[in-house]
């Protein structure tokens, strides 16, 4: 679970920060630099799978053609910044398995990373300049630091104190840096546990790849419980040819990023439901109780083709007419996706998405934000199987959406509004995310959006001279 992010330096995000709870709604205008956040967001995941350059190049916008990383770093006129600094805590599971599948527990499980990376041109002519690590650390928040660092509402005994456990006992964090004889700053990998050693070191500007991203064994458990963590932060990019496609017996049984396998991932908690000592209708009225609330369903089905050895996704219609996914519109495919991510325990980790309205009437949008509501954890309550720790992030320009969400959950909103912040040349142009007044936020000390802000969401364009009123019913 992602609980802030700082991020300075990266594309136009300057000394900015904001603190995330369970659900999460960004509302801001086209150019604002939402997008941003979550490029940022998904720069940090890259690493911790990826070379530093890879991660550089498959964030949204990077030119892979070319392998400019140049467009990474905050730019006004002739001046960019120096270096791109990105920090983020987060609470991480504490039991995780190494690449090589053997169970671990992590020392701490609420964490602090960080990680600064500068520029370095091309030595020569035809050569491409890189992104060169300049820093690196991994620290814990203990628990009794922890209430000041969770600040939106949850419940301290049912929530904070089982997600977090910290047997950390050392000053040093799990990894930290230091500058060696000769100048140069060397990565510093500590010991888990309550060892104490000098630790491993690495230098840092010849670094391919981060300690996040080079970890993966169970000999350094908390730091892997941090890539984990890390690699659970996605962003839904549902695309309907991928949702419609029917899925190989073979086939991953986990929902992709882009929508793919919900057949093979419907047919895996059919199949668990089975061995639990339930039916797989049971679980195909959840999601069609969800989706009759969108569309005139009245059931879901997986058709099982043995000779051809695919699975196919089918909506049943309340005339009995089933119909194969390729045969649904966009907007319910999405839906649907979402509403099998949502019974599916298995599906944990932060989900980013943009524009979730795409597709959906406005008049059933209230489903859609209701639903995303119910995918996130509660934290009220203790996580376990039936509460796992899960986390929604959207970034939205429907007023439909953002009222929506103002009337059900206030503190859920945030406005990504443009904000000026003095630089070196004078006045820089960047994006704040403001709360609405009274939120935990606001009562942190968070400056917020006032009406002005938020009125474009509330109120019909000016440009609108006719208003309907309900129908009333005869």
């Amino acid at each position: 679970m992602l609980t802030r992010i700082e991020v300075d330096g990266f594309k136009n995000l300057v000394d900015f920060s904001v603190d995330f709870g369970a659900f999460n709604c960004i509302a801001g205008p086209n150019g604002v630099g939402k997008s941003n956040i979550f490029d940022a967001i998904q720069f940090l995941s890259l690493l911790a799978d990826q070379t530093i350059l890879e991660a550089a190049m498959h964030v949204r916008g990077g030119d892979v053609g070319t392998g400019d990383v140049l467009g990474l770093f905050w730019t006004q006129g002739e001046t960019r910044s120096p270096e791109i600094r990105i920090a983020a805590e987060m609470i991480v599971d504490r039991n995780v398995e190494d690449d090589f599948g053997r169970p671990t527990e992590a020392t701490s499980t609420f964490l602090r990373y960080e990680v600064r990376f500068g520029y370095e041109g091309p030595s020569h002519r035809g050569m491409l300049g890189r992104l060169v690590l300049l820093h690196e650390t991994l620290d814990y928040i203990t628990e009794g630091e922890a209430g000041a660092h969770l600040a939106f509402p949850h419940s301290p005994s049912q929530f904070r104190s089982r997600v977090i456990v910290n047997g950390r006992r050392t000053p040093a964090g799990f990894i930290s840096v230091r500058k060696a004889t000769d100048g140069q700053t060397e990565i510093v990998v500590h010991q888990d546990g309550r060892r104490r050693g000098p630790g491993q070191m690495a230098p840092a500007a010849s670094a391919p790849k981060t300690i996040i991203g080079t970890t993966n064994t169970s000999a350094a458990p908390t730091i892997l419980a941090a890539k984990r963590e890390m690699q659970r932060w996605r962003f839904l990019a549902l695309e309907p040819r991928s949702m419609r496609k029917p899925d190989s017996f073979l086939a991953h049984t986990s929902i992709e990023s882009n929508g793919e396998h919900v057949p093979a991932t419907l047919n895996r908690l059919a199949a668990a439901n089975e061995e639990a000592g339930t039916t797989a209708d049971d679980l195909f009225a959840q999601v069609a109780s969800r989706l009759a609330s969108l569309v005139p369903v009245v059931g879901i089905d997986i058709d099982i083709d043995k000779a051809r050895q695919l699975l196919t996704l089918v909506a049943i219609e309340n005339t009995g007419t089933r119909l194969a996914a390729a045969s649904l519109s966009d907007g319910t495919l999405r839906f649907l996706t979402l509403a099998v991510l949502a019974i599916d325990q298995a599906a944990h980790g932060l989900f980013c998405i943009e524009e979730p309205e795409n597709g959906i009437h406005p008049a059933k949008l209230a489903q859609m934000v209701s639903l995303l509501m119910d995918l996130v954890m509660d934290v009220h309550e203790p996580p376990g199987p039936g509460n796992p720790l899960r986390q929604v992030i959207v970034a939205t320009h429907s007023p439909y959406f953002v009222q929506l969400v103002q009337v059900a959950q206030p503190d859920d909103l945030l406005v990504a509004m443009v904000a000026f912040v003095n630089g070196p040349v004078g006045p820089i142009r960047t994006i704040r995310c403001r709360p609405l007044d009274g939120t935990w936020r606001a009562k942190g000390g968070a400056q917020t959006a006032g009406m002005l802000s938020i009125q474009d969401y509330l109120c019909s364009p000016a440009s609108v001279q006719l208003s309907l009123r309900p129908l009333e019913a005869d």
